[in-house]
């Protein structure tokens, strides 16, 4: 039997199926999810400035502002991708379960230290594609189930995010709102983030690490992993902590992050240049997101939004106003994405009720984690989860997630009401 041609198939001949139609095709076909979203949103954010629902200038405010947010988000990715080719993140996994010596109680606390400090350290964006895949891999080794591992990436990287500017860009956006340099935030932020990690680790272990959740009663320990080049290894990993000293001396932290990656592109650049034609080097998907998002945000708060949420977060400064900002802030995140939520609503408060607004920020960072799209972070880690073959159990999640959000919410305001 002779088969048919399929228009648009590979053994589609016709004169349709153009050179440039084919590689249409196949960037289409690369493209994900997240990255059709990032794409519309940029076009929505676009399409708002052009037909003027958003303003020339309000519009140029926006992009002033979030210039350095971009810088800093492009570099750290870039550093944080370097790191991860150089092996850094995988030796420090393996070093972890080796220090665990078959006992799943100290392996599971030295995961979610791992987490937590990577995503106070670098950011939560680094913990869900960087550690996510590497805690996946570590679990296959192990030859243990995975969603302990996959629980606590998404989880930390979103409840670990309260303490540095660098952590999360809703807290860059809230530093400088504030006015807090980067060792000033930390004060402020050490114990509500103290607070939320203890409480999250908690969870993690109740719902999803102790014997009767995780299925298996031991592993055996794997061999430490040698790192194939040491010299990218050294470079990677002290180009990281470089990164964090300039952070904590309250550098600019978009010229921190570009001055690492730099060091770690030079590196790279004479010891394996292959490395740096990765595309994932460059977030377009990130960068595409965030300002489309921004324009998006601006456009629907000024026409629609702006006195409702005015209503809804109120003008009160005191124990009051910050708890109701937390939870404004919280069931805006599930309910949209927390990015959005915590732009929309900070305009709206006060100006002087810092502590409001920072229960706005602990709400945005600590509640996200009940809905698959109340973060990037949590769309991100389901996409290396899908990557890596790991079914996740989204009703399971979900309300596991939903208790753990409301205990480090709590536990999280009223650290930082605490310290007033």
């Amino acid at each position: 039997m002779s088969q048919l041609s399929v228009p648009g198939s590979e053994h589609d001949e016709s004169p349709a199926a153009t050179p440039a139609a084919r590689i249409t095709r196949a960037i289409a076909g690369r493209l994900t999810a997240l990255d059709w979203i990032a794409a519309a949103f940029l076009v929505a954010g676009l399409v708002c400035v052009a037909t003027g629902l958003l303003p020339a200038a309000s519009a140029g405010a926006t992009v002033r502002r979030i210039t350095p947010l971009l810088i800093f988000l492009g570099s750290v990715i870039a550093l944080a991708e370097l790191t991860a080719e150089a092996d850094v993140f995988d030796v420090l996994a393996r070093r972890v379960a080796v220090l665990g010596r078959g006992h799943f109680p100290v392996l599971a606390w030295l995961c979610i230290a791992l987490a937590a400090v990577t995503t106070a350290a670098l950011n939560l964006d680094t913990t869900v594609v960087l550690l996510t895949p590497v805690m996946l891999a570590l679990a296959a080794r192990l030859e243990v189930p995975p969603l302990p591992f996959a629980a606590t990436t998404v989880w930390l990287a979103n409840t670990a995010s309260l303490l540095l500017p660098v952590s999360n860009l809703t807290n860059l956006l809230a530093g400088n709102r504030v006015g807090l340099s980067a060792t000033a935030f930390a004060a402020r932020m050490w114990l509500p983030e103290l607070a939320s990690v203890l409480v999250t680790s908690a969870a993690l272990w109740l719902f999803y690490w102790r014997r009767g959740r995780r299925g298996v009663v031991s592993y055996r320990p794997p061999a430490p992993l040698v790192p194939a080049d040491r010299v990218l290894f050294v470079v990677a990993a002290s180009a990281c902590t470089m990164f964090l000293a300039g952070v904590i001396a309250g550098a600019p932290l978009e010229v921190v992050a570009l001055a690492a990656a730099a060091v770690v592109v030079l590196a790279f650049l004479f010891r394996r240049r292959s490395s740096l034609r990765n595309w994932r080097l460059l977030p377009v998907q990130l960068l595409a997101f965030v300002t489309g998002l921004f324009l998006v945000v601006d456009t629907v708060r000024e026409h629609w939004l702006g006195a409702l949420l005015f209503s809804a977060v109120g003008t009160n400064g005191g124990s009051a106003g910050v708890i109701r900002a937390a939870g404004l802030g919280a069931g805006l995140s599930n309910a949209i994405n927390n990015l959005p939520a915590y732009y929309a609503a900070e305009a709206t408060v006060p100006v002087a009720n810092h502590d409001q607004l920072l229960g706005l920020l602990i709400g945005t960072n600590v509640g996200p984690i009940i809905t698959p799209w109340a973060s990037l972070a949590t769309l991100i880690w389901y996409s290396r989860c899908r990557a890596s073959g790991v079914a996740i159990p989204w009703a399971r999640l979900t309300w596991t997630g939903a208790v753990t959000a409301v205990a480090a919410l709590a536990a999280s305001v009223g650290a930082l009401l605490l310290t007033r």
